[in-house]
């Protein structure tokens, strides 16, 4: 029995009927879309063989089951970041878990800087593409025929276009862009940020990238969105930290998660 299977088949002995099709994993000021899943169960990471600790101040760490309108889905209330041990397949595992009960969609959600004048704290943005500045891949031994994945089309075109369309819906305005993922943990200097402009960047953030990859993979087709707190670096006069990223966060998590509930109804 592989790591993968006993993860997911300590999943179905806490939910038996677990059949969800869409996967979710929520970053810093997403967690409030826990509360909009009906007759939710509620499983630790702990309980899960190979699934993270949490270890970052706002990801509680728990995989949620239930429904979202009319889809089952799976959400992951927590990441693994690269950052925390230098390892970049530490979501590996969980995301082999969810495709393994029966996950084919990944939405993911991040907090972000935002690069872009046009693009405040509070704003909202549709990855449509990702630069991986770390040049680290999960993929390092996966086998021959299988690790030189097409990215081209990341962030799948379809979905993005029901996401743009869920926004007009319920009356937000979503950007859409490149995000680049910075491997941190430290914040980015004003000259990084002026580099990351350069580049192409709309924002900038510490996660997501790997998560990509490895569902491209594995076949899933992802979905992303950032939830963006701060200029970059360099860009405003305010002081990057931690605590200043979960606060804006949380100052517009209702909208976020209405407009992620909504684009999930649409799926």
């Amino acid at each position: 029995m592989s790591l993968n299977n006993l993860a997911a088949q300590q999943v179905l002995q806490h939910a038996p009927a677990a059949k969800p099709r869409v996967a979710i994993v929520l970053g810093s000021g997403w967690g409030g879309l826990t509360g909009l899943i009906s007759e939710p169960v509620r499983i630790p990471y702990h309980a899960l063989n190979g699934f993270p600790h949490a270890t970052v101040q706002g990801h509680s760490g728990e995989l949620w089951l239930g429904r979202i309108g009319e889809h089952e889905v799976a959400v992951m209330s927590g990441r693994k970041h690269a950052y925390e041990t230098g390892d970049v397949t530490g979501m590996k595992l969980p995301l082999e878990t969810l495709q393994a009960l029966g996950c084919t969609t990944l939405i993911l959600t991040n907090a972000a800087g935002s690069l872009r004048r046009d693009m405040p704290p509070g704003s909202l943005m549709v990855l449509n593409d990702h630069i991986n500045l770390a040049q680290r891949t999960p993929l390092i031994g996966a086998a021959a025929s299988t690790r030189f994945v097409n990215m081209t089309n990341a962030y799948d075109a379809e979905l993005r276009d029901k996401a743009l369309q869920a926004a007009r819906t319920v009356g937000c305005t979503l950007h859409e862009g490149v995000y680049m993922w910075y491997f941190g943990p430290q914040f980015e200097t004003p000259a990084e940020i002026r580099m990351f402009r350069i580049l192409g960047a709309d924002a900038v953030g510490m996660s997501t990238v790997p998560e990509t990859i490895i569902a491209r993979h594995i076949g899933m087709k992802v979905l992303a969105f950032s939830l963006i707190t701060n200029m970059g670096a360099g860009m405003s006069s305010e002081a990057l930290s931690h605590a200043h990223t979960l606060e804006q966060a949380n100052a517009v998590s209702d909208t976020a998660n209405r407009l992620l509930a909504s684009v999930i109804a649409s799926l």
